[in-house]
């Protein structure tokens, strides 16, 4: 089921030993182009056949409406105490985390200058949920949450519709506790072009931030520029597992399961320098997926993308590691830290045996949209940082002007701009 790779004996750049990403994104974005383009020609139209084409369903109206919003997190409640408790446990968490990020305005004060640093939030946002295999209520607050947190006035969610047009129960619930302000039944690369540029139903947005399938991370960074997009390239799920022979072999195995269960162009690791421990979680990996309820997704990728990587030792492991940047890092051995302080790239690292990548998918509080496809090497997880943008505030005074003219005018005139250099000396000699 899975692919072996031992580089014990290998020598040179772990990076050379290890297979290369499988992300078809050269290929798909032929399409991506030409879907947004024909979004931002046609607008609802090309959002109808697009849905009709991609999701086979007509959609009778792209808008939820409010008390839709409503009555379904009322249905909710009432179906499944549970998933009413669990969503307002996942929000409570989430938004108590993402309030450490705020960012604080700073000040630098020298004589007769004065800067400031001012943070803002963007007026609108626009979040992806995606949807079509599996429902994902826990991505509307992984989204939605740190937007709210951040100040933005306007929070729109856009998820593909369920098979009968509509938008799942559950989705709306956790948009109603998350603070979305509108929902709209459409997905993929579609929706994306549709928050980039607007349609006659959906305002543009200022930045579109949630993780999706490669046509929809795609699409992403296409629009990129034209709104903001977080540097992550939050596509298909990833794991990379280090474990000692210490690990139990049954959570290797079941972690390695629940990401791969998201199904294709995902990435299941496990890392070790133990050959028995591998063997153990290769049989225990065979015997859960046998009778797991997502089989084909799960075995989808892990014959595509599942490897099992024996490694010399710890910091070839580490290598390891650095070198796929996952978006997901558990450790699973008997010195966490021996891991831990080598590590440099990764999304989210989940440290012990009682620490399984799911409690980060819904409850323990930081993001679970994450880096994937190697970007966690310049990226970080979604965070309220995401939904700010930054301005600086320059006060300046007489004695500031004349401790700094001087190198104004020198630099000025190096450049040749001597209007610039002016700008200062017909201050100065109102100084004088």
């Amino acid at each position: 089921m899975l692919n072996w790779i031992d580089i014990r004996g290998g020598s040179g750049v772990v990076a050379d030993m290890l297979p290369k990403s499988s992300y078809a994104t050269e290929a798909s974005l032929a399409s991506v182009r030409a879907i947004i383009k024909d979004v931002r020609e046609r607008g609802d139209v090309a959002l109808a056949e697009y849905t009709e084409r991609f999701d086979k369903v007509t959609v009778a109206s792209l808008a939820v409406e409010p008390d839709q919003i409503a009555a379904a997190a009322e249905r909710v409640r009432a179906s499944s105490l549970d998933v009413h408790e669990a969503i307002a446990v996942s929000v409570a968490n989430v938004e108590a985390y993402h309030r450490h990020q705020i960012p604080v305005n700073v000040s630098h004060v020298s004589p007769g200058l004065r800067i400031e640093e001012l943070h803002r939030p963007v007026s609108r946002a626009g979040c992806y949920v995606p949807g079509g295999r599996a429902v994902y209520p826990s991505t509307v607050i992984m989204t939605a949450v740190p937007a709210k947190v951040a100040g933005v006035k306007e929070i729109a969610l856009v998820v593909p519709p369920d098979s009968d047009g509509s938008v799942p129960d559950v989705t709306l619930a956790a948009a109603y506790a998350s603070g979305v302000h509108e929902v709209y039944a459409v997905g993929g690369a579609q929706a994306v072009a549709a928050l980039a540029y607007g349609t006659d139903t959906i305002p543009s947005v200022d930045v579109i931030v949630g993780p999706g399938n490669i046509w929809v991370a795609s699409a992403q960074r296409e629009v990129a520029g034209v709104v903001g997009v977080p540097s992550a390239f939050a596509g298909p799920s990833e794991v990379v597992v280090v474990a000692d022979d210490t690990a139990n072999p049954t959570f290797v195995a079941a972690d390695m399961i629940l990401q791969s269960e998201h199904g294709p162009d995902g990435l299941a690791w496990m890392v070790t320098w133990d050959e028995r421990i591998a063997k153990s979680v290769e049989r225990e990996i065979e015997r859960l997926a046998s009778s797991a309820k997502r089989r084909s997704e799960i075995m989808s990728t892990l014959q595509t993308n599942g490897y099992i990587v024996l490694c010399a030792d710890v910091e070839q492991a580490v290598e390891v590691v650095n070198s796929v940047a996952p978006e997901h890092l558990e450790i699973m051995v008997a010195n966490t830290e021996s891991v831990l302080r080598g590590v440099r790239n990764a999304g989210a690292v989940f440290c012990g045996s009682w620490a399984p990548a799911s409690l980060g998918d819904y409850v323990a509080g930081p993001n679970h949209v994450l880096p994937t496809n190697g970007s966690a090497r310049f990226a970080s997880a979604l965070g309220v940082r995401d939904f700010y943008k930054s301005m600086h505030v320059v006060h300046v005074e007489s004695e500031g002007m004349q401790a700094l003219a001087p190198h104004v005018v020198a630099l000025a005139t190096a450049e040749g701009l001597t209007a610039h250099a002016d700008s200062v000396r017909l201050r100065l000699a109102e100084i004088d």
